[in-house]
């Protein structure tokens, strides 16, 4: 009798230490393999994608600058990052609107350390990837004629200043998340933010010697084209393994992002063939982009119809922007940055409002499944983006200028090409 009071009481005492256990974090094999995998995706689409597909839109005597301005303001933003950008975006929240520095040098986080159910130095690592990103994607905006100093200091002051505030709002524990705002992958967080910054820089800078006046052509447009594909294979990095396991919802997540960018394209094509008479590889491409742009943010709380409609919407919105937008309102955005992310990254925000369905994610409800206030709380998280975006944009300008002595490179070295003049290279050798 003795033995079986026994049983039962080790019965019991197992299935309360395994309760206990199950209500912390505890290491998944799975998600981590995954994520260490959309972490490397990630990182791929700022020095390998972003760079083809930024650099073969550049024309050839800048190609190879905007190769390098990439590839340093990943170097800084991997350094910045885990010094102390890291606990600046994601350390114990400070009003809603900063992180602490408890995490500096990521102090604090060890081989033991969790992040639900990965290891901490993944999700540093893989938010990381994220913010060397951000500010590449600003560059598109003014390509041709920044100073490569100015660029390095620019890069330094924007993730310091911008980025970390607004990823904390969102993914730190800040207000904006707070809120209830609906960012899946960084529709506020990278593309609203980077578009508004780069328009806000290309302003500052001024227009390209000749813009308007004469082509400029880019350099490669197959290379585009397979940076836009480099970017999308990344991209299933990006939005699915923005929900930090391997589950259902990144699986849907997965599928999403792939219809958008396809949708987007398609209907990039069809616009672009309506108005121009020309379907083009460069529009097509485009297309791809301002689909994945536009599902970042919804990629975790929309469905399969709903991803058709966004995707669509994207590629016509997008070719609007850089065709008829740009052109109306004057500015010259080299690459189109703000036109493709910060357009689409604004409609992309506020279709999560729209299209978010409790049935990919329990609690997020848009206006189509009866939740109208989830739109108004997407529309004020963009406003408060496009704002602090700007605003600290200026600031950040103002403060590179002081300290390098102006943005723009002389007008000479801007006929000659950044290439030869700055880092005495030629992408191309032409007779």
């Amino acid at each position: 009798m003795k033995s079986k009071y026994i049983i039962l009481i080790a019965f019991f005492s197992l299935l309360f230490a395994a309760s206990a256990f199950a209500g912390e974090d505890t290491l998944n094999s799975g998600d981590t393999a995954w994520m260490i995998v959309a972490t490397a995706l990630v990182m791929m689409m700022t020095p390998a994608g972003l760079a083809m597909f930024y650099g073969g839109m550049s024309r050839y005597k800048n190609h190879l600058n905007t190769y390098a301005m990439i590839f340093v303001s990943y170097c800084l933003a991997s350094i910045i990052w885990v010094v102390y950008g890291y606990t600046l975006a994601f350390g114990p929240d400070k009003g809603g609107m900063i992180g602490g520095l408890d995490n500096l040098l990521l102090n604090g986080i060890t081989t033991g350390s969790l992040s639900g159910t990965i290891p901490t130095f993944v999700f540093v690592l893989f938010q990381m990837t994220f913010a060397g990103i951000t500010v590449a994607l600003v560059l598109g905006s003014v390509v041709d004629r920044m100073k490569f100093s100015s660029w390095v200091v620019f890069t330094v002051l924007w993730i310091t200043f911008i980025y970390c505030p607004v990823a904390h709002w969102v993914w730190g524990g800040g207000w904006m998340g707070s809120m209830g705002a609906l960012d899946f992958a960084g529709g506020n967080v990278v593309h609203i933010n980077a578009g508004v910054a780069g328009l806000v820089l290309s302003l500052f800078l001024g227009k390209r010697i000749g813009y308007g006046r004469e082509s400029m052509f880019p350099s490669s447009v197959s290379l585009t084209a397979l940076g836009a594909a480099l970017l999308w294979f990344g991209w299933f990095g990006f939005n699915a393994g923005s929900q930090l396991a391997a589950d259902g919802v990144a699986a849907s997540a997965f599928l999403v992002t792939n219809t958008s960018a396809a949708m987007g394209a398609l209907s990039w094509m069809f616009a672009e063939w309506i108005v121009s008479k020309k379907p083009t590889v460069l529009g097509i491409a485009s297309g791809v982009v301002a689909g994945l742009v536009a599902i970042t943010p919804a990629a975790g709380f929309v469905n399969l119809q709903a991803s058709l409609i966004i995707g669509l919407v994207a590629g016509v919105f997008g070719f609007y922007s850089v065709t008829i937008l740009k052109h109306k309102l004057g500015y010259d955005d080299s690459l189109d940055a703000f036109g493709v992310h910060g357009m689409c990254g604004i409609w992309g925000a506020l279709a999560t409002g729209l299209f978010a369905s409790p049935a990919i994610t329990e609690g997020a409800r848009g206006l189509f499944y009866g939740n109208p206030g989830q739109l108004w709380v997407q529309f004020v998280s963009v406003i408060a983006t496009i704002v602090f975006s700007a605003i600290g944009t200026v600031i950040v300008v103002l403060i590179t200028k002081f300290i390098t002595g102006g943005l723009r490179v002389e007008k000479e070295i801007e006929i000659e090409g950044l290439d030869n003049s700055i880092h005495g290279e030629r992408a191309f050798e032409i007779d």
